[in-house]
C-alpha cells in the first residue's frame, strides 16, 4: 500500500483506517467505500462521472446480473464475504460464474411471453360469428401465415409443431422488437428505480432490454429445440435406429468412426447455428444503435446526422427483426421434420 492510496482513503473516510488496493480500486475497510484509482492521489466520483464513449458502450452491453460475489481478502484478512447481490461491473458478473442470473433478460422475456399469451387468450375469448374485430383479424392472419409456413416445411404429422412454431415466431419477434425502443429509455428508468428505491450508484445499474442480444437466451431456446430434436429422433426411429443413423450414415458399417464424426457434428451444429445466428444479428444491430446514439453528443454537425442514421437503421432493422424470428421458426420446423424422417 503506497502513501497516496492511504491519503485518498483517509480523505474519504475522514479518519485513519486500514485500506487495501485491489487492482485499480481502493477499498476502505471502515465504510465499505470503493474508489477507483484514476491517478495517484486523485479519485473519480462515480455518482457524477460523465461516461466516455467506451464506458457508455460497455454500460449498455452489460446485463443486470444477480449472483454470488467473491470473497474479498488481503493480507490474510477477510474484508468482505461473498454475499448474493447484483454485479457492479462486467468483471464481477464474470466472477459470479455459471449460476449467475441475467435478471433483465429473464424479466423482459417472461413479460413479453406473458403479454403474448394474454393477447391471444383475450382475442380467443371474444371470437364471435359475423364481422370480426381488428384484433381477431390480426390473430387469424398470423395463425394462417404460420400454418402455411409449417405445412410447406413439415411433411410428417405432429400436433405440437404448429403451436411451437407459432410461439417461437411471435416470442422471438417481440424480443427482437425491443431493439426499436430508444436506446437510453429503459436503462435510465432502471437507473432511477435503482437510485431512488435501492440507493444504488447509477453507474452500477445495468439493463439490457433486448433479450436476444444475450447469448444465454438464444442458447436456452436453441437447447430447448435440440431436446425436442433428440426426443422425436428416438421416438420415431427408436433408440437403435437413431444410433444407427449416427454411426451407419452415410458411408455404411465399414466407416463407423467417420460416420459418427460427420453426423455428430451435423447434429450439434443445429442448436449452435440457431443460437449464434439470432444472437449475432441482434447484437450487431444493437451495437449500431449504440454507436449512432454516441453521435448525439459529438457536436452540432454529427448530431443531425445521427438522427437521420437512426431513422434509416430503425426502418431497415424492422426487416432484420422479422427475418430473424422467421428464420429461427423455419429452421426449428425443418430440424424437427428431419427428426421425423426415416433413413433406409
Amino acid at each position: 500500500m503506497d502513501s497516496n492510496h492511504s491519503n485518498v482513503c483517509s480523505w474519504v473516510c475522514s479518519i485513519e483506517v486500514p485500506t487495501v488496493a485491489i487492482d485499480d480500486w481502493i477499498y476502505c475497510n471502515a465504510t465499505g467505500f470503493i474508489i477507483w484509482n484514476q491517478e495517484s492521489g486523485i479519485t473519480k466520483n462515480m455518482a457524477s462521472e460523465t461516461l466516455t464513449s467506451t464506458e457508455y458502450i460497455k454500460h449498455h452491453l452489460q446485463n443486470l446480473t444477480f449472483g454470488q460475489h467473491h470473497d474479498v481478502a488481503a493480507n490474510g484478512e477477510l474484508l468482505a464475504t461473498g454475499n448474493w447481490g447484483f454485479a457492479h461491473s462486467t468483471q464481477e458478473a464474470v466472477n459470479m460464474g455459471f449460476w449467475a442470473i441475467n435478471v433483465d433478460s429473464i424479466g423482459v422475456s417472461l413479460l413479453l411471453g406473458g403479454l403474448l399469451m394474454w393477447f391471444f387468450y383475450s382475442v380467443a375469448k371474444k371470437v364471435e360469428a359475423g364481422v370480426p374485430t381488428g384484433a381477431q383479424n390480426f390473430a387469424e392472419w398470423v395463425i394462417d401465415f404460420i400454418n402455411d409456413s409449417v405445412n410447406s416445411s413439415f411433411s410428417a404429422k405432429n400436433a405440437l409443431v404448429a403451436p411451437l412454431a407459432f410461439t417461437i415466431f411471435l416470442w422471438v419477434f417481440l424480443m427482437n422488437l425491443m431493439d426499436l425502443l430508444p436506446i437510453d429509455l429503459v436503462p435510465q428508468i432502471a437507473q432511477l428505480v435503482g437510485v431512488h428505491a435501492f440507493g444504488m450508484d447509477p453507474h452500477d445499474v445495468y439493463f439490457k432490454v433486448v433479450p436476444t442480444t444475450d447469448i444465454n437466451v438464444t442458447f436456452g431456446m436453441a437447447l430447448g429445440v435440440f431436446v425436442l430434436i433428440l426426443y422425436y429422433s428416438i421416438k420415431m426411429k427408436g433408440l437403435s435406429g437413431f444410433v444407427g443413423e449416427l454411426t451407419l450414415q452415410p458411408f455404411g458399417k465399414w466407416a463407423i468412426p467417420v460416420n459418427f464424426l460427420l453426423e455428430g457434428v451435423s447434429l450439434i451444429a443445429k442448436p449452435i447455428s440457431l443460437a449464434l445466428r439470432l444472437f449475432g444479428n441482434m447484437y450487431a444491430g444493437e451495437m449500431i444503435f449504440i454507436l449512432i446514439a454516441i453521435m448525439y453528443g459529438a457536436g452540432v454537425i454529427l448530431a443531425p446526422l445521427g438522427i437521420v442514421l437512426q431513422l434509416g437503421w430503425a426502418i431497415f432493422h424492422i426487416l432484420i427483426i422479422t427475418l430473424q424470428a422467421f428464420i429461427f421458426m423455419t429452421l426449428t420446423v425443418v430440424y424437427l421434420d428431419m427428426a421425423h424422417q426415416q433413413h433406409h
